[in-house]
């Protein structure tokens, strides 16, 4: 199927979805301020059905000790409103935060799923932390790999996988219902649009890519990965609209030319620093949230590569 028929189809679920009340999911968005991270149940309340997005393992840097306080808030949820984890969706292999989606599994079950792209960031970061020939670079530590225009069920909700490239080659955003969750292509107006400076990121992918997602209907709801809290906004914000991002975003609404943008992220991207937790977190995402694999004496180490990027 074509990209262009991918949207339309795409297109025609948020029209059904905003037809019917009863095709659009319940959201909770969990906040992780560390991280500036928003993690996401959502269900069905038909069924009680959820899928658990973007979620947040805690990770202190200094000291190497991780934690479970942002899961289990999500679990305490879960728990509470009686939902049946269907899917653990994670929209790429995170720079910024640890996946807990391994640790949810565990406790409360579900399938472990990412872009089908995640092959090519398993190579160039397996290549970059020399993780060995025990390292499968082929996505097998997910459950299941989404191509673009694939769809997928909540209960009675639609959902379908949309590939959006530029941030890294294997982003997706997750359309459920009338709801976009677009993981790190585009943040709240009045910030612009993520980076696109990462190994396999591309400028040009990612203005295209979120073109792609502003060509759905003006009142498909969009879900946010991150929130800094742009200057002079006081308080965090995690969910737009494309209308309101095609009419606002400083970055990337309407009018703003391909050209224009790549020359704008690519300067704007050599200003940047690196995620502070990006050299453990893109070494445990890419193993689909979990740690590598202890060694001799029990203990597990992510590596630092010294002078590499």
């Amino acid at each position: 199927m074509s990209r262009d028929a991918v949207i339309d189809r795409a297109a025609e679920q948020v029209g059904r979805a905003q037809a019917d009340k009863a095709l659009r999911p319940t959201i909770a968005g969990f906040f992780d301020e560390a991280t500036y991270t928003v993690s996401y149940v959502v269900h069905d309340p038909a069924t009680n059905e959820a899928a658990i997005i973007d979620s947040v393992l805690d990770y202190e840097a200094a000291s190497g000790r991780t934690a479970h306080g942002s899961a289990d808030r999500i679990v305490e949820y879960i728990n509470t409103n009686n939902l049946k984890v269907m899917w653990l969706i994670e929209t790429h292999a995170h720079a910024d935060h640890i996946s807990a989606a391994p640790y949810l599994q565990q406790k409360l079950g579900g399938k472990l799923a990412i872009g089908k792209e995640i092959i090519r960031v398993q190579e160039v970061f397996g290549k970059l932390f020399n993780a060995g020939t025990d390292f499968q670079r082929d996505g097998s530590q997910f459950d299941k790999l989404f191509e673009d225009g694939e769809t997928f069920r909540i209960g009675e909700l639609e959902g379908m996988a949309l590939h959006v490239p530029g941030h890294t080659p294997a982003d997706m955003a997750f359309l459920i219902g009338d709801a976009a969750f677009v993981g790190d292509t585009i943040f709240m107006p009045d910030f612009g649009t993520a980076r696109a400076d990462f190994p396999g990121g591309d400028a040009r992918q990612l203005f295209q890519s979120i073109r792609r997602l502003l060509s759905l209907p003006d009142e498909t709801r969009l879900f946010l990965c991150h929130d800094y809290k742009a200057p002079g906004r006081d308080e965090y914000a995690w969910e737009t609209t494309v209308k309101q991002q095609r009419e606002e975003n400083v970055h990337v609404k309407d009018g703003v030319t391909e050209d224009e943008f790549v020359e704008m992220r690519t300067s704007r991207d050599k200003t940047l620093a690196m995620p502070n937790l990006i050299m453990p977190s893109v070494q445990v995402n890419i193993r689909g949230g979990r740690l590598p694999e202890p060694e001799d004496n029990g203990v597990s180490y992510i590596k630092i590569p010294v002078n590499a990027v």
